[in-house]
């Protein structure tokens, strides 16, 4: 089954590409091709977040990286990255209400920012990412909708004229805590976030422009997979894509350390039975089910064992392109050197190129 699903991958991605020598050479060419979300997402190939920088608070620099350049995204490029995910925050970046109307410098940067991508013929998503005001909603819905309405309009005319190289995301990471029993969402928590969801896509349709036909990425209860499983439920509109964040085991993805504090290691028996359990998961809930995912963050934390760490990512990385699924890498900065644009762990694109190269192979540790 993966054999044949891998093959379809592969057909599909060289189908699509071809489009990219004419389309995207010098500047995105407007035009939206006649595909699905789901061949959409099987072109996206190797994707690779821009962290810590438009989505950085309050400003571009403000978390240590240095302004992106297109020279960083033309060696993302060379370096076998087809997708760039371009988190931008904007709470810090529009005015009052009822207007919000965001800043003109800080719209047309976002826009700089995204040109650099499309116009190098890959694809960008851009989304609201630091803007956790969205998680008021269980408070007051409908202050919080006005917001988040005023804003996509917004940014939505801004882009209405982009080909389909550009997708919308609807959010970041959003849920409801004080909706929760513990870790467990209830149906209200879920019904408000698939609400949102159904609003962002009611209001970018209801735009002008290459919108109506946009493919758009809707975020999961705060994008974890078990969670999202539960209760997500997909928008009526076949251009819609879910989006899921990987970051499992938390201790060591997110700290890279174990419980004494001591380097975190992975790779046993029993963390792939849990890795391959998860998106077993995500394949007979959506994919199978014809709902195209992406895996719009993935990483661990350098302070992990080496070794460990370049396994874990070549093995996730792997098992979503198998499946279908694109995987975007998160990058804050600690991987690929924004002042130099070198990778900093010696075999890691190396790594991700491979797994998804399309090839059968078993991912062994190094």
């Amino acid at each position: 089954m993966n054999i044949i699903k891998r093959t379809i991958t592969l057909m599909l991605v060289l189908t699509l590409s071809l489009t990219v020598l004419t389309a995207c050479t010098k500047k995105d060419n407007g035009k939206m091709r006649d595909i699905t979300s789901m061949e959409l997402v099987a072109d996206m190939g190797l994707g690779w977040n821009l962290g810590n920088t438009l989505d950085a608070i309050p400003n571009e620099t403000s978390w240590g990286n240095p302004k992106a350049t297109q020279e960083l995204i033309k060696q993302l490029k060379k370096d076998g990255v087809d997708s760039i995910r371009v988190p931008v925050t904007w709470k810090d970046h529009h005015g009052a209400a009822p207007d919000y109307k965001i800043d003109e410098e800080w719209m047309d940067r976002v826009q700089e920012v995204v040109d650099y991508v499309v116009d190098n013929g890959m694809y960008a998503i851009l989304n609201l990412h630091h803007d956790e005001w969205i998680m008021d909603a269980s408070k007051d819905y409908d202050k919080v909708l006005a917001r988040y309405k005023a804003l996509w309009l917004q940014i939505a005319n801004r882009f209405k004229g982009y080909s389909d190289y550009l997708i919308f995301e609807s959010m970041n990471e959003i849920g409801f805590e004080d909706l929760q029993h513990g870790e467990k969402p209830t149906q209200e928590a879920y019904d408000i976030l698939n609400k949102l969801n159904d609003e962002f896509v009611k209001l970018i349709r209801s735009t002008d422009g290459n919108n109506p036909e946009r493919h758009l990425l809707i975020a999961g209860y705060f994008t974890d997979i078990a969670r999202s499983v539960e209760g997500t439920v997909m928008p009526d509109d076949d251009r819609t894509i879910l989006s899921l964040h990987y970051y499992t085991p938390w201790r060591f993805c997110i700290n890279g350390t174990d419980e004494n504090n001591s380097t975190a290691f992975w790779g046993s028996d029993s963390d792939i039975a849990e890795l391959k359990h998860l998106f077993s998961m995500v394949e007979s809930t959506f994919v199978e089910n014809g709902i195209p995912v992406i895996l719009g963050e993935y990483g661990v934390n350098p302070r992990a064992d080496n070794d460990s760490r370049i396994f874990w990512i070549e093995y996730v990385t792997k098992v979503s392109y198998d499946m279908g699924i694109a995987p975007f890498f998160w990058d804050n900065g600690e991987e690929f050197d924004r002042a130099t644009n070198k990778w900093r762990t010696k075999g890691l694109i190396d790594a991700m190129n491979r797994a998804t190269s399309g090839k059968d192979y078993e991912v062994k540790k190094p």
